[in-house]
């Protein structure tokens, strides 16, 4: 196949650059929007808040800034989570909090009287099993930091987010990473 002919099987592959520096402000906007709405799908409003917060931080760290650290501050608990990595009772609220979003519901498994917080990394497998049979995918995405983080996306929408993503230089990807 010549380079000119569509694919229809690579729908996204030169979409996205392979990443966006900081000071290619334009093409940041229109990736970092792209980001926002695979994470809040059918939410426009959410990520417009979401984008002007983002664009508002941008704005105040400068040529200095991260992209992908000032996206995962702007959806924290709206679209995303960033949580200590040991933190389990904190994973468990925040993924609730992202699944009721999808008007889904996370089974943890445990019981009421459990005295030993569970395994952080069991919990994200879990979610990840229980979100995927429901056509929905858990992503983390490595933040160099003792945490974890990540957001819920359709399952139909893991092309374009991986490809979003390494565009912002994250390290994104379905399931417990």
């Amino acid at each position: 196949m010549s380079g000119h002919e569509y694919d229809p099987d690579d729908n996204f592959s030169h979409a996205f650059p392979r990443h966006i520096e900081a000071d290619d402000e334009d093409a940041l906007d229109v990736v970092a929007w792209q980001f926002l709405l695979l994470v809040n799908p059918d939410d426009e409003d959410a990520a417009l808040q979401q984008f002007a917060a983002f664009r508002a931080a941008l704005e105040e760290a400068g040529g200095e800034a991260d992209p992908a650290l000032l996206l995962r501050d702007a959806i924290d608990w709206r679209a995303g989570f960033h949580v200590g990595e040991e933190d389990a009772e904190g994973l468990m609220e925040a993924l609730d909090e992202l699944a009721s979003r999808w008007r889904q519901r996370i089974d943890w498994g445990m019981d009421d009287d459990a005295r030993e917080a569970p395994d952080t990394g069991a919990l994200l497998q879990a979610a990840f099993v229980q979100l995927r049979e429901r056509h929905y995918s858990l992503w983390t995405v490595e933040t160099g930091e003792a945490t974890l983080a990540g957001w819920i996306t359709h399952e139909r929408d893991e092309e374009a987010m991986q490809l979003v993503a390494g565009a912002l230089g994250m390290s994104a990807r379905p399931g417990a990473g």
